[in-house]
């Protein structure tokens, strides 16, 4: 379902030139806006560098360069020279707003992906976030890490969840104001969970900075000291300690001297100039990533309340076509607003299959208790539990639901899209049993042109069977259609529809005797042959 559903949206947004293709040359989607600069004074000119000193101290060789000490970042260093060697460093920039959630994890997996398919030779990420998910930061954590195109971070904020994601970067720097840790576990409410996510939490950090290596601190003759570039247990102080009641203590956090100070940021800077700039990013090309139009679409066909319109459309249209004969607008009414529904959930990978099927086997429930079964028992019941379970559920991240057994999200959360569901479908219900009544019974100027108000009344000669008199009864008829048992009669030179009584076969040209009337037929008798 998901390829079908991505399909249709691609489809419609081609077919309305809301997606222009992109030239088979560019190194990056379209959608990526690009900054090309070049230091004041040099024109492609060839000015390496041996070696750049971060803020910290310790210095990062760059290939080719002699005598330099050796960092445990060679992927940083590669980028450093990329911009010396007589062509741009290509630099790819995408921010980290808000909570951490699955959904930066899903932008974070598709940026990394574009950056190496383009050919960029560093990842600077903007980071500013007070906190999120612990999976879906270990998940974003996980693929820095593995990234074989270097990633900086840029910090405004990297609080809790942030600190995990901001020191597994190769470098980090950091605007003035903004600080680092505060990286312990807690609930929904903000209270520290148990030791055990604590304990895992504290390895996880030390982990981290235990992966960028060690770096040379100083020489000494003959002698080499050598210390962790990022000191494992600062990262694990972050966390802070487990006390008492499973409260924590002695959590860690940095400002931007204190983090430079401690070696966890290479410098403080302002823009993104300048953090290219102590990197010893000197030329560069600057490609920042920015939503495309189908990705504002599914945002916002994705908002609750354009969700909750897309319910209404569903309810409402499936009660409009119980209350009209055949299939009719309402119908496609429906079934739009569940595509539209659905479709941009699955692509976002948050609707799942088990989902649609229990949407539709809700409707299909509900189908049978209207036209099979009499009455309104289970199985119309359980029909409309199965409906709202399958639209609520559509609108979760199912990887979420995990996180309600620890306590990091709670029941709330979960009633969210639950209470839009039902909210959204009684608001539809209640407005399509006014609107129809207003629409069937009342008198409006719109009325007039959605309905067929036109009355055919008798007096214009709007008749179910043309006028029969009464005085036919007893009167003699000649037979011109054999009736076996219908056929037609002719009295005083007017044919009439009729009937023999007790279904007795007439033949064509029998006289007979009309006995009654009734809808329009007459009921006749054979009469007796006359014999000489």
């Amino acid at each position: 379902m998901r390829p079908i559903a991505t399909f249709c949206l691609l489809t419609a947004l081609l077919l309305s030139g809301s997606i222009l293709p992109a030239a088979a040359s560019q190194a990056f989607p379209a959608t990526l806006s690009s900054l090309h600069k070049e230091p004041a004074g040099q024109d492609g000119d060839d000015t390496g560098i041996d070696a750049v000193a971060g803020a910290s101290g310790e210095k990062y060789a760059v290939p080719g360069s002699r005598g330099a000490a050796q960092s445990g970042t060679p992927g940083a260093q590669n980028a450093t020279a990329a911009g010396t060697q007589g062509k741009p460093t290509v630099v790819y920039t995408f921010p980290i707003d808000g909570d951490i959630m699955p959904a930066q994890q899903r932008l974070v997996a598709k940026c990394l992906a574009d950056a190496r398919s383009g050919g960029a030779e560093l990842v600077l990420i903007r980071l500013n976030t007070y906190g999120g998910l612990v999976n879906a930061a270990d998940s974003i954590r996980t693929m820095i890490l593995n990234s074989p195109v270097p990633v900086w971070v840029f910090i405004d904020q990297a609080a809790s969840a942030g600190a995990l994601i901001a020191i597994a970067a190769e470098r980090i720097y950091m605007r003035p104001g903004g600080s680092i840790g505060a990286a312990s576990v807690v609930d929904q409410n903000g209270k520290p969970m148990p030791d055990k996510f604590q304990s895992f939490m504290r390895a996880t950090m030390r982990a981290t900075a235990e992966a960028h290596g060690k770096v040379i601190e100083r020489i000494d003759g003959d002698d080499t000291l050598w210390r962790w570039r990022r000191d494992p247990q600062v990262a694990e102080a972050m966390v802070g300690r487990t006390v008492g009641d499973s409260t924590t203590a002695g959590v860690l956090a940095f400002t931007a001297s204190e983090a430079s100070e401690h070696h966890y940021s290479e410098g403080t800077a302002s823009t993104v100039d300048e953090v290219l700039a102590q990197g010893g990013v000197q030329r560069y090309t600057l490609h920042e990533y920015t939503p495309t139009r189908l990705d504002r679409l599914l945002g916002w066909l994705m908002n609750p309340v354009v969700q909750g319109i897309f319910v209404m459309m569903i309810v409402g249209g499936i009660y409009f076509e119980l209350q009209t004969p055949g299939i009719g607008f309402a119908l496609v009414v429906a079934i739009l607003g569940a595509v539209l529904y659905f479709a941009p959930l699955y692509i976002e990978g948050v609707a799942q299959n088990w989902e649609l099927i229990l949407f539709i086997i809700g409707l299909a429930l509900l189908a049978v208790e209207i036209f099979v079964l009499p009455g309104f028992g289970i199985a119309g019941v359980a029909g409309i539990v199965a409906v709202v379970t399958g639209l609520s559920f559509a609108a979760i991240d199912n990887d979420l639901l995990r996180h309600l057994s620890t306590g990091e999200l709670t029941l709330a959360w979960l009633l969210r899209p639950v209470l839009v569901v039902i909210i959204a479908a009684s608001a539809a219900l209640v407005g399509g049993i006014v609107l129809g009544r207003r629409f069937l019974t009342g008198r409006s100027p719109l009325q007039k042109k959605v309905v067929l108000t036109a009355e055919m009344k008798p007096e214009e000669g709007y008749v179910s069977h043309p006028q029969i008199e009464p005085e036919l009864v007893g009167r003699t008829a000649l037979v011109m259609a054999v009736l076996r048992p219908s056929g037609r009669v002719m009295v005083d030179g007017r044919y009439y529809d009729a009937a023999a009584e007790d279904g007795l076969f007439v033949a064509r040209g029998r006289t007979v005797t009309v006995t009654r009337i009734e809808g329009g037929v007459l009921y006749c008798t054979p009469q007796e042959r006359k014999t000489e």
